[in-house]
């Protein structure tokens, strides 16, 4: 049965968008169709996640040729888990989308191009998920690079296309360097199989080794933001649709981490071939964190601001995966799921933001609270969390990754430590900034310039029922699933032992590099390989 899941985590979206594609003029049906697939897709994703966390990792071999010489799909935990957060972010975010296009005709997100495109981002992700070997890792990669960029640029406008551009260049890039590391790494081991590179690394030169591990580690590291790669995101994101942005910030930098985790567990473990870069690691997060946060608290529109703490807090990540031990890995795991839930949530709240005020620049916003409750409330308590305000898994997950540095010493974790206890308090600074000048702002304490009768007109409009904030600028289901978005973020608080629980086999799993190898390749090529 786990064997039969795996592929179709990847082959549902690509006929999704196949029949997305061919109902273009049944705008009801596309979406039916999108909608249908990816519930579906997140069905199957948590089946995937309990059969695996009971029975342990799912391994199949298309079209019966046997590892490494045919193509691997390999879902263990962290797979798994990766699947259901991003197939739940997925499935919400095309809800509000619907929602978005209900009330504004298609005119961000035109359904003919939106849906299909949508559905190969989907399959994308899963691709890159499940892929066992190194090549069909950069073939999830193209996947989602052709996506995003179509979803870039919805719209056309000029603005779009000139974010889109830098995106693609960098993207492009990036692509270089892993299509180049792979020649390099098939070159030198004659395997691109993981499972397989990572046996017979031991067997070639350590320079070589190294060259390697350095060439890939900058390949993932401009997909994931890391500092000094992370200078296109902020202009990149803010410029798309609600949704889209609120997907891309939500997921796509993860695609990167979680590669980076793959390299630095399984193919480069810190006493392995390759090099010890887990001191590099550490200072590249901690440069991550501090550029990150300290651009965000000099930023004057909310999607900006937003985009700037997206590329900061994926310097907690690295922090974790720097560590290199258990604890560090499975406050990681827990952390990549706080800040995929947490980030998506604020970007679609910031979505409802716009459509009320009519803006995402705090110099122009004012009186949200009075006006809108409701999206005040859903943007204060994601905040919350991202800012690290007990007991929100935000707390949790930082709380996890500065016990796991402690426990492990060394000057340089503490400067890490002290790096990400700042970043956390200018991150609440930088929230806080935003509420007390948008939302508990009075409106006549905004600059001259300002629509001030932007405000009072929403508020006394007979279309707005300010108490329950369903008003035509704000359809139903965008609120309602930006709603179902912040309870999903308080749940993490609520199930936080059971997640940590499982973060943790996660991270003892990915640890054993050897079981892992040896349930990926037959045992005569391990032998062989002995």
């Amino acid at each position: 049965m786990t064997h039969v899941l795996v592929p179709l985590v990847v082959l549902l979206p690509l006929l999704g968008a196949a029949l997305a594609l061919v109902t273009g003029r049944f705008p009801r049906l596309q979406i039916l169709i999108t909608t249908g697939t990816l519930a579906l897709v997140t069905i199957e994703s948590i089946v995937l996640l309990v059969m695996v966390d009971s029975d342990g990792p799912a391994v199949i071999e298309v079209g019966a040729w046997p590892a490494p010489w045919g193509i691997v799909l390999m879902v263990d935990r962290l797979s798994a888990i990766m699947l259901v957060i991003s197939s739940v972010v997925l499935l919400a975010v095309l809800l509000y989308a619907i929602g978005q296009g209900i009330a504004d005709g298609d005119r961000e997100t035109p359904v003919t191009i939106f849906h299909p495109t949508y559905l190969m981002l989907a399959a994308g992700l899963a691709v890159a998920f499940v892929a066992g070997d190194l090549f069909n890792l950069y073939v999830g990669f193209e996947i989602l690079l052709g996506a995003s960029y179509v979803l870039l640029t919805l719209g056309g406008t000029g603005v779009r296309i000139r974010a889109g551009v830098t995106y693609i260049v960098v993207s492009l890039v990036s692509s270089v360097f892993f299509l180049a590391a792979i020649g390099l790494v098939y070159g030198a081991t004659g395997t691109v199989n993981m499972a397989h590179v990572a046996e017979r690394l031991e067997t070639i030169p350590e320079s070589t080794a190294l060259m390697l591990h350095v060439m890939l580690l900058l390949a993932f590291g401009i997909k994931a933001a890391l500092f000094p790669m992370s200078f296109w995101l902020p202009d990149s994101y803010p410029t798309a649709p609600a949704p889209v942005t609120a997907v891309f910030a939500g997921l796509l930098t993860k695609v990167g981490v979680y590669a980076i985790i793959r390299l630095e567990t399984l193919l480069f473990p810190d006493e392995g071939p390759g090099g010890d870069l887990t001191t590099p690691l550490l200072w590249i997060g901690l440069l991550t964190m501090v550029v990150g946060i300290l651009g965000a608290a000099v930023q004057a529109d909310i999607k900006r601001l937003l985009s700037f703490t997206l590329v900061s807090h994926i310097g907690y990540m690295i922090f974790g995966i720097g560590l290199s031990s258990q604890l560090g890995l499975a406050a990681t795991v827990y952390y990549i799921v706080h800040h995929i839930t947490v980030q998506t949530t604020l970007f679609l709240a910031v979505g409802l933001v716009e459509r009320v005020g009519d803006s995402t620049s705090i110099s122009r916003l004012s009186g949200l609270m009075k006006a809108a409750p409701a999206i005040a409330v859903l943007f204060l308590i994601p905040a919350l969390n991202l800012g690290g305000i007990p007991p929100f898994s935000g707390f949790l997950g930082k709380t996890g990754l500065l016990l796991a540095g402690a426990e492990e010493g060394g000057w340089v974790v503490w400067v890490v430590i002290g790096g990400a206890v700042s970043t956390s308090l200018i991150t609440l600074y930088a929230l806080m900034r935003v509420w007390n000048l948008a939302f508990w702002r009075s409106t006549v304490e905004v600059e001259a310039g300002y629509r001030s009768h932007l405000i009072t007109d929403l508020v006394e409009s007979p279309e707005i029922d300010v108490a329950s904030n369903t008003a035509s600028a704000t359809p139903r289901l965008m609120v309602g699933v930006t709603t179902a978005m912040v309870a999903i973020t308080v749940a993490l608080t609520v199930f936080a032992g059971p997640l940590f629980a499982l973060a943790d086999r996660t991270a003892q799993e990915i640890g054993e590099r050897d079981v892992l190898i040896s349930t990926v390749l037959p045992q005569e090529v391990t032998d062989a390989e002995a």
